[in-house]
């Protein structure tokens, strides 16, 4: 089965609850919780309520950018952008146990989150994406291809996962890169049927 995170957003139908609950129903097993403008009692109170989803599903919660934030709604890890805390000091506070994802677009970030700890690799954008602001330059099939490639002459064996912009009619060239997994926001909630979507995703 392909190996899919789902990175929560909200749109006009549907809340960031919303959007968690419709990936798992759909059969995603891996949710990272992204609030990008949420102050800390909105976002608190929602990790909570999508810690218990994820419980009900047995499926890995991540948590994006809140070092702080981690143990205290028992996310089982933090995704940290190349501008939010390094991931060695993000080590240093949560401990070994704790998943700590990267985010990467070239393959210079992918060394330096390997030296410093990561457990897995978000490499991207794929194309332009509306769902993240600042965004790095655009990697396309051509890009994993070669980060892919020098991740494998380096001996760098961690998890990859593509991001950015991708649609379901990408992924199979996507997965033909070199990459472990596809992590999806915007494709699955704007869907006609998200859950349906995410199905159909899945079954790629």
């Amino acid at each position: 089965m392909l190996q899919l995170q789902f990175i929560t957003h909200h749109n006009e139908r549907f809340s960031y609850l919303d959007s968690a609950r419709m990936a798992l129903e759909g059969g995603c097993r891996w949710i990272q919780l992204r609030m990008k403008q949420a102050g800390e009692e909105e976002f608190i109170e929602t990790a909570e309520q999508v810690r218990r989803l994820c419980d009900r599903y047995q499926a890995t919660f991540i948590i994006d950018d809140h070092v702080e934030w981690v143990h205290r709604v028992k996310a089982d890890g933090v995704h940290l952008g190349l501008k939010d805390m390094p991931v060695d000091e993000a080590r240093r506070i949560l401990g070994p146990d704790v998943i700590i994802g990267g985010t990467a677009n070239t393959i210079e970030d992918v060394v330096m989150h390997a030296q410093r700890g990561a457990n897995y690799i978000g490499c991207g954008p794929f194309r332009f994406t509306t769902t993240k602001e600042k965004l790095s330059p655009i990697l396309g099939l051509e890009g994993y291809r070669n980060i892919t490639a020098e991740m494998k002459k380096r001996g760098i064996s961690l998890p990859i996962v593509a991001i950015g912009g991708i649609t379901r009619a990408d992924i199979p060239e996507i997965m033909q890169t070199g990459v472990t997994g596809i992590a999806l926001s915007g494709t699955i909630l704007n869907a006609e049927d998200p859950v349906e979507e995410t199905r159909r995703i899945l079954q790629l």
